[in-house]
Formats: structure tokens, sequence, C-alpha cells
């Protein structure tokens, strides 16, 4: 009754994710159209027709990712590991395994190329809201996969819970707030500011994705 009285007062449940537990190895789930991801839960958002789709699973070795990106016409140019890839394609994940707002950036482009990264703190004003990052930092052990087809690209992701600065698996029941990401440039390497494409599964309000008030919880559960 309580729910359906704020609902009607024009209040939203807050989204979370729940990541199922699975037996799997990495190596399997790596690939694109292994039968595990069937078993996890999906979100879908975004414009059509660039609609981003996103799994997760976990188990005692790490958190396993899955990103579907509807798009015909995938580009990229940059193809060493911490290049800038946010000014292209890409795919992203916002993670705070510490809970202490020192959130770690993982991106992943359609070459398969990565960019991790961790904030060091906030920004102390307002033309600086992201703050310092290390972009030296690397989740350890990360292991990643890109398939393209006609009509989407589909990228996959291993990150061990140690790489992650965990001393060990979470317990059933942990939430690790989080916020995941695409980029999209419709112009192409020759325009890539026309058109973009910046779409939040938890919108951020702001033309910035690093907005840790808009993460939300993602459940590790059985």
């Amino acid at each position: 009754m309580v729910s359906l009285i704020l609902l009607m007062l024009g209040w939203q449940p807050q989204p979370f994710y729940e990541a199922r537990n699975t037996s799997a190895g990495a190596a399997s789930l790596l690939a694109g159209d292994a039968p595990e991801w069937e078993r996890a839960r999906e979100v879908v958002w975004g414009p059509e027709p660039y609609r981003t789709r996103f799994r997760a699973l976990w188990n005692e070795h790490g958190l396993h990712l899955r990103f579907d990106s509807e798009d015909d016409a995938p580009w990229f140019t940059m193809t060493e590991r911490d290049d800038r890839l946010w000014e292209e394609e890409v795919v992203e994940i916002f993670l705070d395994p510490l809970g202490d707002g020192r959130y770690v950036e993982v991106e992943l482009n359609p070459a398969n190329v990565v960019c991790d990264l961790r904030r060091l703190g906030p920004g102390e004003t307002a033309s600086d809201p992201i703050g310092p990052m290390d972009r030296g930092y690397s989740v350890t052990g990360l292991r990643t996969a890109v398939a393209t087809s006609k009509d989407r690209w589909v990228g996959t992701l291993f990150l061990p819970w140690a790489g992650l600065d965990l001393s060990g698996p979470p317990a059933p029941g942990t939430e690790i707030r989080f916020n995941v990401f695409r980029i999209k440039r419709p112009g192409g390497p020759e325009a890539p500011e026309a058109g973009a494409v910046f779409a939040a599964w938890s919108p951020t309000g702001s033309p910035s994705f690093h907005v840790p008030e808009a993460f939300r919880p993602l459940r590790l559960v059985p």
C-alpha cells in the first residue's frame, strides 16, 4: 500500500541490477554465444537504432560482463590500450567496488581495445566536476573479447575481484554501486561530434557520465 501511494505521488523506485551467480569460467563466457548468458538478466537503454543491452554474471573469480551494441557501422581509429577511447565509440562501466568514491572506469571499443582508469577523488570546482583520474591504473587480469556482425557488436569482459582491489570474492547479497554507458558517433571519424549519442543506463542528468550520484546497486545474487 505504501509503495502504491508513493507511485501515485510520482515517486519512482531507483533502478538496480541483479547479477546471478554462475559456475561457468571466463574462457567460455568471453564467447558472445555462450549459452550461460541466457540466464543473465538483460537491461536495455538508448535510442533506436543504437540500443544497448547489458548483462552480468559473477562467481568467486570475478565479474563477467556483456554489452550488445546495436550498430550497422561501428568504427574506431585508436588501437592502443589506454588511448582516449571516449573520443570515439565505446561501451563503458563505472564500478565503485570499495564504496569509497574512487570508482573504476573500464571502456571497450569495437576493436577490442581497452582503456581502464580510476577516479582518485571528486572535482573541487564546477569547471572540474570529474576530479583527478589515475590513467596509469589497470585492472589486473582483465580479459575482453569482441565479436561483430552486420547489425551489432558484442563486447564481453572479465574483471577479477583481485583486479578491482578486493581481497576476496564478495558474499552473495553484496551490492556494488555502478553505471553503464554507450557512446555512438554516427558521423564517423570525419565528424565524430555530429549527432553523437551519449547514453547512460541510469541517467546522470548531465552531459557527463561522471556523476556518482547516478550510480545504482549491482546486487550479487545466488
